[in-house]
């Protein structure tokens, strides 16, 4: 049995680690496999992407004087084309 601190063999019937004393009898920690953080990265995406594109249509449909995309001379005169 492979401690789950350190990595060392120790007999299958040992209470506890013989190099760094830990509890061998407890049960193991849960540990994400690649195939879950595939999932969850996949999940991740595709809300960032279905929001994405939801922002965007809700931005579109603002009226004109908000979405202009050119500022206006008088606001910066300091700017030069």
């Amino acid at each position: 049995m492979k401690c789950i601190v350190c990595q060392t063999e120790n007999k299958d019937t040992a209470k506890n680690c013989r190099k760094c004393g830990v509890n061998l009898q407890m049960e193991p920690l849960w540990r994400p496999t690649w195939r879950w953080h595939l999932k969850v990265l996949g999940i991740i995406y595709a809300v960032l992407i279905v929001a994405y594109f939801a922002i965007s249509q809700f931005l579109s449909r603002i009226p004109p004087p908000y979405r202009m995309r050119e500022i206006p001379k008088d606001v910066t005169p300091w700017l030069k084309k």
